[in-house]
């Protein structure tokens, strides 16, 4: 038996999670993401998928992330009409997701296209709208955890827990029956086994071919327990609230912005000299918080840890814009939690806009940002950065806290390899950015594993021992593309630098005689 798996997204990258197996004589799509990071990587979105969506049989999802799941709606527009298995939990995340997600592609096309139409600039339309998900979730077909599911003909698949997200797993591909078959094993998106609110992650022992992420390959985080983890935060607090102002916690609405309101509760309980106000701004964490209040019972623990979101008084939950607008009269001591994680979309933006330039307010940013995003920039240290095509200084203290991801570290993900061997053929490595797939490759070839790190548009020859690269393949983007910062970045910085260099020079001459370089610079370029 043989197959043919060729990589459309999370590819020398971290984001857009889209593979496709093609086997017995059927095509299946294992997860189907978006893209976030640079805008050359984000256009993929709007271009048409590199293979028929009508054609596909099936589509295989791993976990509710928007990275993973977020163009599902596009595939069905598209003409897809097969089933999306997944596991109940996913599902459920999913339906509060993608209405977000189509509801936040018409208001931002729609503030585009007046822009647009200002400049001269032809409409572009939504990716999706929020009249394109309920079609969608129609497709979804539950699956339990540890249960072989056929999925089509000559195909089964089994959902094994990831301890990323709730209902997040890793799936098990058998493909053909006995000594033949071909046994797959994609990880989708590895937890680190120590976060109290999600299972242990698992999976089979001995298969053919493992698909492993990487995001944090190259990285080892400190390992912290849940008590130590909250300590840590807590010193984040006293900081931010010494500073006097109040503390911005940019963070993903779907596990995160739970998790953390969880341990800010905890920790305020612990020592109410912290203790403040709490705004959830974000419409879609609090449709997310019913699902985890609903569906987050932890097997490993007997329990659902988000019990105490439930009547939280210190919680304010913000649903309406003007809600939002109304903490910009709020002084002293408060957080405000808003989307985006990687602050490079959602209401985040407008607070980052208000705040970002005050230096008694602290940023607090506590997940993986991608190359390009304009938490990538913060965090990096930018002085002054455009938002909303508006130059804003940085003046805000920003912090990093990395022990909230719910990625595992190096270790984590070689330990969880080790406990699925022997793998009898390669590691395909995705999902990670170039340095951190390097890394990740170097240590499995060291312990005896053949890695192989995956390439965008690739397609690769599964045999039972094998996977070669077929001759002829495409990448939509040049190497490196992904994930390095592109002329959008660089015209943002640029005006950025144009900007403050014409608020130093001391006189309109000096600042008439910069344009007249820069213009014949222009005029020589031509």
């Amino acid at each position: 038996m043989t197959a043919n798996l060729t990589f459309h997204g999370a590819a020398e990258c971290v984001t857009g999670s889209c593979m496709l197996l093609e086997a017995a004589g059927r095509r299946i799509l294992i997860d189907c993401g978006m893209f976030q990071g640079p805008k050359t990587l984000k256009a993929l979105n709007y271009e048409p998928f590199p293979f028929a969506a009508a054609s596909l049989d099936a589509v295989l999802l791993t976990h509710a992330h928007i990275d993973h799941s977020g163009l599902l709606p596009k595939l069905v527009k598209a003409g897809f009409r097969g089933p999306i298995f997944t596991t109940r939990g996913t599902r459920d995340l999913c339906e509060v997701m993608l209405a977000d997600a189509g509801g936040i592609q018409e208001s931002e096309v729609r503030h585009l296209n007046r822009r647009n139409a200002q400049r001269g600039l032809r409409p572009v339309e939504p990716i999706y709208t929020t009249g394109d998900v309920d079609p969608t979730l129609r497709l979804f077909e539950r699956v339990k955890f540890e249960e072989p599911t056929p999925v089509v003909a000559g195909v089964q698949a089994t959902w094994w827990p990831a301890g990323h997200l709730l209902g997040a797993a890793s799936i098990q591909v058998q493909i053909g029956e006995g000594a033949d078959s071909l046994n797959l094993l994609f990880s989708g998106d590895l937890g680190s086994g120590r976060q109290p609110f999600l299972p242990h992650p698992a999976g089979p022992v001995g298969v053919d071919h493992v698909i492993l992420e990487s995001t944090y390959g190259d990285r080892e985080r400190i390992d912290l327990e849940l008590a130590a983890r909250r300590q840590a935060l807590a010193e984040e607090l006293r900081q931010a609230r010494a500073a006097g102002g109040p503390l911005l916690l940019p963070t993903f609405a779907v596990g995160r912005a739970q998790e953390l309101i969880l341990d800010l509760l905890a920790v305020m309980e612990e020592e109410p000299d912290l203790a403040g106000d709490i705004f959830l701004d974000s419409p879609l964490a609090i449709e997310a918080t019913e699902v985890f209040l609903r569906r987050g019972w932890n097997p490993d623990t007997g329990e659902n840890p988000f019990e105490p979101l439930r009547h939280a008084t210190r919680l304010h939950h913000l649903m309406r814009p003007q809600e939002s607008d109304r903490l910009e009269r709020l002084t002293g001591w408060h957080i405000i939690l808003a989307g985006s994680g990687m602050c490079d979309a959602g209401r985040i933006r407008r607070h980052l806009k208000r705040l970002l330039w005050r230096r008694e307010v602290t940023v607090l940013m506590t997940g993986f940002m991608a190359a390009g995003t304009l938490g990538r920039l913060l965090v990096e240290g930018r002085s002054a950065v455009r938002i909303q095509g508006e130059d804003v200084r940085v003046g805000a203290r920003i912090r990093n806290l990395d022990c909230y991801s719910g990625h595992g570290d190096a270790t984590d993900l070689v330990e969880w390899l080790k406990a699925r061997s022997p793998v009898r053929g390669t590691v395909l490595l995705d999902h990670g950015e170039p340095a951190a797939l390097a890394t990740l490759a170097g240590r499995l070839a060291g312990v005896g594993y053949r890695p192989v790190t995956a390439l965008l548009d690739q397609t690769y020859l599964l045999t039972r021992t094998s996977a070669e690269p077929l001759p002829g393949s495409a990448a939509r983007l040049a190497p490196g593309q992904a994930t390095r910062p592109d002329w959008h970045n660089d015209r943002a910085a640029f005006l950025v630098a144009l900007n403050e260099r014409l608020q130093a020079l001391p006189s309109d001459t000096e600042r008439a005689g910069l344009f007249a370089r820069l213009n014949k610079a222009l005029e020589t370029d031509r």
